[in-house]
């Protein structure tokens, strides 16, 4: 090992391995949703907008990105190159300080995401209202979140759906106890609107998210050890 620590040199190299695995699988899996044809259909919705563009193309950077990040601490590793691990240790770095600021904008900013989404669900009210076509594929995702959830409509019940209302036969359609439903236009329904079980949905994912972002802030601590440890012992030889 030539003065290196031989313990410390493979962690890192592993380490580094799995975490170009990683991106490997970030990228491949990012591409494939960007390529496929059936995810087409669904990133070209005139409903969604570019939303989904903007989150696959930075998907494909976040995997690049920790793929390069890999293959410098991998090499650093082995050829005990203090240029890369030097190199892999400022890119962790910039990406923990990142995560961090984006943590900090996210809280600062949540009064304002969540006026955001307010006013997002009561435009796209008018979807399902619409009957020239433009909104059929909205109207089909909230359908089968409505037999999901149990719910109707976005923000003011059934009566959000119009004249669309007739046009579905089970639109709504409520079998389940008394207090859930409500009679609408001659039919039992039920009576939530889909807007507080949507908001729910998003709340648990940001949970998932900020879990999953700290599981990488201590991978990443753990990295930035490995490669600080390593690239002073190669010096020190």
């Amino acid at each position: 090992m030539a003065g290196v620590s031989g313990c410390i040199k493979y962690s890192m190299f592993i380490f580094n391995f799995v975490f170009w695995l990683c991106g490997v699988v970030i990228l491949a899996l990012a591409i494939w949703i960007r390529v496929s044809d059936d995810t087409q259909e669904i990133l070209s919705s005139e409903d969604l907008g570019s939303s989904p563009y903007i989150a696959v193309n930075l998907l494909i950077a976040v995997g690049a990105v920790i793929m390069i990040l890999g293959f410098l601490g991998c090499c650093g590793a082995i050829r005990e190159s203090r240029c890369m691990l030097l190199l892999f240790f400022i890119g962790l770095l910039v990406i923990l300080l990142l995560q961090v600021a984006a943590g900090i904008l996210g809280a600062a900013f949540k009064p304002e995401s969540d006026r955001i989404l307010n006013e997002t669900l009561y435009e796209n009210t008018k979807l399902l209202s619409t009957t020239d076509g433009s909104g059929k594929e909205f109207q089909q995702v909230i359908i089968g979140f409505q037999e999901e959830f149990k719910c109707c409509g976005l923000v003011n019940g059934a009566s959000d759906w119009g004249n669309n209302f007739q046009q579905y036969p089970k639109l709504c359609e409520c079998q389940d106890a008394q207090e859930l439903c409500t009679d609408y236009d001659g039919k039992r329904v039920y009576k939530q609107p889909c807007i507080s079980f949507i908001k729910n949905l998003l709340a648990k994912n940001v949970i998932i998210v900020i879990g999953i972002a700290f599981g990488l802030a201590v991978v990443e601590i753990l990295g930035l050890v490995f490669s600080m440890v390593l690239y002073c012992q190669i010096g020190s030889k």
